[in-house]
């Protein structure tokens, strides 16, 4: 073997294996002739010997450094070893013989390998470039190595690799060629040591049985000792070499597999693109027949006939190719050759559709019902504010306060209202309502399945709000009510109400004139983790259609708040949403993704899958939560092949996707008014008539939005004491009843009773009805004095 091929071998802490990096022990040390011989910890390592008073001093101090490139090895006697270079002498002495001999190989490696860096430092360099640049498997790798470079072949065609895989050939070639040296470095020995102990037997025949005789068959013995030793160390770095290379040769199959597999799917999208590429061009020829005469259904089976003759092998052209959820989406369009001008005008609609609800009525593959013109917004019979007043700028000490709150309860955290919203939690949920329309639009769909998407987007939609808004609402107080009384604008009315306060829940109703009727409780269990804030969403929602009985079920999903205390705030959702119909038992799986920084999916991403009884897929839906969502019905799906973590994914076949749901643009200067939507910012108007626990009365809140926040800050310390007060003296009465063994009904609320789901079998609160008819009364003396 060249020395072209040599690389570099250390010794182990536990025997003088070639392929290790140190070598470390204990060995005796002559220090003067008062002291003599002393204990001290060596430690051998890239070609440099060192050693310590301790094992300890090793992170501090080190006593002495010899380099063995320029040294000479010599043994003295039976335990002796003396290393000296440059003037600097050495004296050591083992415990033992075999561990002097196991000490000698170690130094002799490490010293072959020092020599060798100093040496071929440029060809192992030239070697690893050329490497890096080629693909070579384990074979060739030790077939390039006698030389000095590589043959000339076909791989220089080959294009360099990825930085981060010329990263990880590089450490590979690193390896293999310091395997290879540790090989090269004991064959060296073992050629030594054996020609040593081939002439101390020769010399042993030709003696005489004597003292003299007995010294040499010591010297044999330890010329065989050492010869054992290096021959066992060799046998080890082969090991070590097989297992590297099998290891890595089953990398670069699976690795060259990828590849072939990828090249086999691009010749797949290339021979898509050029179907898609022929149909546009029959479509231009055919364009002027279509746009002055409409098609007939003759005409439009002939046609149909004629493609089929034309391209038998094509799948329908009108159509998308999703995968199915256990990957990431991908998908294919390719356009179909009827009705290419009304499709072209429905994607520049699409395309510039600026969220209003007018947008969701381009969508031609729902039933005719869904784009019926009834029940559209009336136009508002009184003109609401557009904006509040804008949020002062004021410093807090956030470390201050949040250090002793980890592991709390939030709902049980004093909180300032630096970190609240001038809204309160029963506001928040009804902001759901804000895409109210999409639900005027389900109700008047035929199809539950296309209802079912609908009702979809309009989950998903509730969410849009929150991307910028990390300000806390405002906790309600218990019997606190918020009503949103849309009736004469958008046919809805809604009433939510707090029905607990530990653990806090809020109970929500909403009925429409316009086909359904939606209600909810909600838990909010929170958690403060330190660096961010879990929200967790507890109960279910309900949805029912007035005509065709379809009920929805479906709950929400975790909120996340990163950067509590360092950085600047931002919020996430993540987990699935299953929205089940349980008239028809079709469902609709959500899946929100989580943000990551390494991940390649379009932030804040949600897809989903809906379909029948049966299982069988309709729709597929894509987007984001804070953006938009679109639908694209299924015509096919097939299996396709091998995903991540080896599962087969199904490949869907569906028509170009139509949008749902945009989220609107928020108002102007929304950045200095926490963000708040267009719905958001008249929460806090004044209605006539409201009940005297509305949360538009709350102090404290109001104050916050004039922008009056220490006076906010004393006004909720004042409100939160009262409703302690109050606790406490239901809990009296409780223990007096218990005294006097009367039965203690304990807080009801006022516009909510508690009843058993026979679907979820769960107990809620739900409407029990009387509240706006004392609004037409006029008459709140049934209301509590909580404000």
């Amino acid at each position: 073997m060249s020395e072209q091929g040599k690389g570099s071998a250390s010794a182990s802490a536990a025997a003088p294996a070639p392929g290790s990096d140190t070598y470390k022990g204990w060995l005796f040390k002559w220090t003067n002739y008062l002291k003599g011989y002393q204990r001290r910890w060596f430690v051998l390592s890239n070609g440099l010997l060192s050693y310590y008073r301790t094992q300890a001093e090793m992170a501090h101090t080190c006593r002495g450094t010899i380099n063995l490139a320029t040294a000479h090895i010599d043994t003295e006697d039976a335990c002796n070893i003396v290393l000296s270079s440059g003037g600097r002498t050495y004296h050591l002495k083992a415990s033992t013989e075999v561990e002097r001999q196991r000490w000698v190989t170690a130094l002799e490696l490490a010293k072959a390998k020092a020599i060798r860096m100093m040496n071929d430092q440029s060809g192992a360099l030239r070697l690893v470039k050329a490497a890096l640049h080629r693909s070579v498997t384990a074979k060739d790798l030790l077939l390039c190595l006698q030389g000095d470079e590589f043959s000339n072949d076909d791989s220089g065609d080959e294009k360099p690799t990825s930085q981060s895989d010329r990263s990880e050939i590089q450490g590979t070639l690193k390896i293999l060629v310091s395997k290879l040296d540790d090989l090269s470095t004991c064959n060296d020995l073992i050629a030594k040591h054996g020609a040593a102990l081939q002439r101390s037997l020769s010399e042993l025949e030709g003696l005489k049985v004597s003292v003299e005789g007995g010294e040499k068959i010591k010297a044999v013995n330890e010329r065989a000792t050492l010869f054992r030793i290096t021959s066992n160390a060799m046998i080890n770095a082969c090991r070590d070499f097989l297992d590297l290379a099998e290891t890595h040769s089953r990398r670069w199959q699976r690795a060259l597999q990828y590849e072939r597999e990828q090249r086999t799917h691009l010749e797949e999208t290339i021979e898509q693109l050029a179907k898609q590429h022929n149909s546009l061009e029959r479509a231009w020829r055919e364009a002027p027949t279509l746009v002055s005469t409409p098609p007939s259904a003759t005409t439009n089976k002939e046609e149909s006939g004629r493609q089929h003759k034309e391209e038998a092998s094509d799948e329908d052209e009108d159509t998308e190719y999703f995968d199915a959820m256990e990957d990431s989406t991908a998908f294919i369009t390719v356009t179909a050759t009827e009705n290419i001008q009304h499709r072209r005008s429905q994607s520049n609609l699409s395309g510039a559709s600026g969220g209003q609800p007018n947008d969701w009525n381009q969508d031609n593959h729902m039933s005719p019902t869904c784009n019926d013109v009834a029940g559209k917004e009336l136009k508002p019979r009184r003109q609401r504010r557009t904006h509040i007043p804008d949020k002062p700028n004021y410093s807090l000490n956030l470390w201050s306060i949040m250090k002793n709150c980890i592991g709390k309860e939030l709902s049980k955290i004093p909180m300032p209202v630096n970190f609240n919203e001038p809204l309160s939690m029963l506001q928040r949920l009804s902001e759901d309502l804000e895409y109210h329309e999409l639900l005027d639009k389900a109700a008047r769909c035929d199809s539950s399945l296309e209802q079912m998407c609908l009702v979809a987007a309009f989950s998903i939609s509730s969410y849009s709000t929150t991307v910028h808004r990390t300000a806390k609402p405002f906790n309600p107080l218990l019997g606190e009510t918020y009503e949103l009384d849309r009736l004469e604008e958008f046919g809805y009315r809604s009433l939510c109400e707090q029905v607990s306060h530990h653990p806090p829940a809020a109970a929500h109703h909403v009925f429409s004139q316009r086909g359904w009727t939606l209600w909810q409780e909600i838990t909010i269990a929170s958690k403060f983790r330190g660096k961010y804030l879990s929200i967790m969403p507890l109960g279910a929602i309900h949805l029912q259609f007035h005509s065709s009985g379809n009920h929805y079920v479906w709950r929400k999903v975790t909120s996340t708040v990163h950067n509590i205390i360092v950085g600047k705030l931002w919020i996430d959702q993540s987990g699935d949403i299953e929205i089940v119909n349980h008239r028809t038992k079709e469902t609709c799986q959500l899946k929100f993704f989580p943000y990551s920084y390494f991940s390649r999916e379009v932030p804040r991403k949600v897809t989903g899958v809906v379909a029948d009884n049966g299982g069988q897929a309709h729709y597929i839906l894509s987007g984001t939560w804070d953006d938009k969502i679109e639908s694209a019905k299924i015509v096919q799906s097939s299996r396709g092949g091998g995903g991540s973590e080896g599962k087969q994914k199904t490949v869907y076949q569906t028509l170009s996707p139509k949008l749902l749901w945009k989220k609107y643009p928020l108002p102007e200067n929304a950045e200095n008014m926490y963000y708040f939507s267009a719905l958001a910012l008249t929460l806090n108007e004044e209605e006539e008539g409201m009940g005297l626990t509305d949360s538009r009365l709350r102090p404290d809140q109001k104050l916050m939005e004039e922008g009056r926040w220490d006076e906010a800050n004393s006004e909720k310390q004042r409100l939160e004491e009262k409703q302690r007060a109050v606790r406490r003296r239901r809990e009296a009465e409780a223990t007096d009843a218990l005294d006097d063994g009367r039965e203690y009904e304990g807080y009801q609320p006022l516009w909510f009773h508690q009843r058993r789901d026979s679907i979820t079998g769960e107990t809620n609160f739900v409407y029990k009805g009387g509240y706006w008819e004392a609004k037409e009364r006029h008459d709140w003396s049934m209301c509590p004095d909580i404000f």
